[in-house]
């Protein structure tokens, strides 16, 4: 590092792009750009003054004076990329989900693990980074709204066509709940500070039945927790509406409805007192809204650990959720 100045390279230039400029905005020498598609690797490399563009991703880890890796590849690819990585002793971002299976995730750990520390992990779990939910969450966890029991959470992508065209389609065993329902996953466990043992789950294909896509479309998941708390969890691909998040907390003590009708408190059961309207932004400022935060990371060497043992949290539970829709039967969640 020099001057205080990570060395980072990106792969995969699809929001993986937004990444390289912010590394380049947040003050990282941006080393080399890597995608399948040379050309805008090349030329997106030129328009940012990369030191140039990797043939692929065993290139980035020739340069030994790369140490920050952006991984921003297609979902199957991330687990590969970031496992060599991490043995290669770089400092990884992962786009979400870091992997897709309990043992890739085990391997993730104990290469993570082996370091002590030293190498950061994180995944671009971004939803942390929105003022609404961090204000929610400061809420629930301050007792605001009582003791909660309930929690609902559903990732409205309303983007189908990125499932029946684009790289998602391509992939066999495409996940919803991975790919989307990570990031409320990851929100329900972060708000509630705990995290579920069991799950229960289904899904169709309804949306996407002509295209034979080979994955289901919708999955519904409840999700127990130790404390009695149930969490209902969706990754809902073939909405008919805009790409929106659903959110809501129910606590002894007051409710929290965040949906198409914006963000209120309801603290009282009277249809006379109308709920309080809570104005923070429900989007964070980007999708890169978190590289700020992990390049400070790298470069003051701060513990982020708790952070990285989220992430695995979240997926964990994602696969859980996948595991249970497979078996039609209730799923203890393993984490890794």
């Amino acid at each position: 590092m020099a001057d205080g100045r990570p060395v980072a390279a990106v792969a995969g230039l699809g929001v993986g792009a937004r990444h390289a400029d912010t590394l380049r905005s947040c003050g990282c020498e941006l080393r080399l750009l890597c995608d399948p598609d040379v050309d805008r690797a090349r030329s997106l490399a030129k328009e940012l003054g990369a030191g140039g563009h990797a043939r692929d991703f065993d290139a980035i880890l020739a340069d030994p004076e790369v140490e920050l890796v952006v991984v921003a590849s297609p979902d199957d690819a991330h687990f590969a990329q970031a496992l060599a990585a991490l043995e290669a002793g770089r400092h990884v971002f992962v786009e979400k989900p870091m992997c897709r299976t309990i043992a890739e995730l085990h391997a993730l750990r104990v290469a993570w693990a082996a370091h002590g520390g030293r190498v950061k992990l994180a995944s671009n779990l971004v939803l942390r980074a929105a003022p609404l939910y961090r204000r929610v969450r400061d809420d629930v966890q301050a007792g605001a709204y009582g003791t909660p029991y309930a929690v609902d959470a559903e990732y409205l992508y309303g983007r189908l066509e990125k499932i029946t065209g684009g790289w998602r389609g391509g992939i066999r065993d495409y996940s919803v709940m991975l790919g989307g329902g990570v990031h409320m996953a990851d929100l329900m466990l972060w708000v509630l500070g705990e995290r579920p043992h069991t799950v229960r789950a289904t899904g169709n294909r309804i949306c996407t039945a002509s295209r034979a896509m080979g994955f289901d479309d919708f999955s519904a998941a409840e999700l127990r927790f130790p404390s009695g708390v149930v969490g209902r969890l969706t990754a809902n691909f073939g909405c008919v509406q805009p790409h929106q998040h659903v959110f809501r907390v129910y606590g002894t003590g007051g409710t929290f409805h965040f949906d198409d009708a914006g963000a209120r408190m309801y603290a009282s059961r009277s249809p006379d007192r109308p709920p309080v309207r809570l104005h923070e932004s429900s989007r964070p400022e980007d999708a890169s809204a978190l590289v700020p935060w992990f390049v400070d990371a790298v470069r003051t060497d701060a513990d982020i650990g708790k952070h990285t043992d989220d992430m695995f949290a979240a997926v964990s539970v994602c696969v859980a959720c996948d595991q249970a829709v497979a078996t039609n039967s209730e799923t203890e969640i393993e984490y890794a």
